[in-house]
């Protein structure tokens, strides 16, 4: 008998050593400190867009705002389960890439009520986190964004986040739902 566990652990020393290369951990798993540059990275691409905006023009904006929604977005995997802040009936929902992309920048004659959210003078974006829940390769966020626009008034949305790391590592917003504070009224 131990001859015949040498033998198994001589071998399977041998394969080991032969092929190291044929093993391939990786961690996929998200951990805070992504998701809050995720986070911290669509603030930053909105006011990108705004002050491109401001600068350049619309089709600038735009052209920017393609490229923020390309990186930040899983509009590649799938539909993107997007309730803008302010986006009406019968287009409250933004699971297309062009949606979303109307919502931020308008100009599109399918989406006709859109003004262009991130054209709106934003300076500032801060993300304050009431929870995050990290399961694995998803996690969600809620909590409260304030957006201060350039005469230092302040406007703060209820938002929730889904996020998945794709396949390349990539935190991608899945699920996005904003809305204005109820006021009790």
């Amino acid at each position: 008998m131990k001859i015949a566990y040498t033998m198994v652990f001589a071998f399977l020393v041998a394969a080991a050593a032969a092929s190291p290369a044929s093993v391939n951990v990786v961690n996929q798993a998200i951990s805070e400190n992504e998701l809050l540059n995720a986070q911290n990275g669509w603030c930053q691409g909105l006011i990108d867009i705004s002050n491109t905006y401001q600068k350049s023009g619309q089709a600038a904006a735009k052209a920017l705002a393609q490229k923020v929604i390309d990186a930040a977005y899983g509009y590649q995997i799938g539909a993107v389960l997007f309730k803008p802040t302010l986006a009406v009936n019968p287009q409250t929902f933004r699971t297309t890439r062009a949606g979303a992309l109307s919502y931020f920048v308008g100009g599109d004659p399918a989406y006709p009520n859109d003004s262009g959210f991130a054209l709106k003078g934003w300076t500032k974006c801060e993300v304050d986190n009431a929870a995050i829940f990290i399961g694995g390769r998803v996690a969600s966020m809620m909590g409260k964004v304030h957006f201060t626009d350039k005469a230092g008034k302040v406007a703060t949305v209820d938002k929730t986040w889904t996020f998945v790391k794709d396949d390349n590592g990539q935190l991608r917003i899945v699920g996005h739902h904003s809305s204005l504070e109820y006021s009790g009224q």
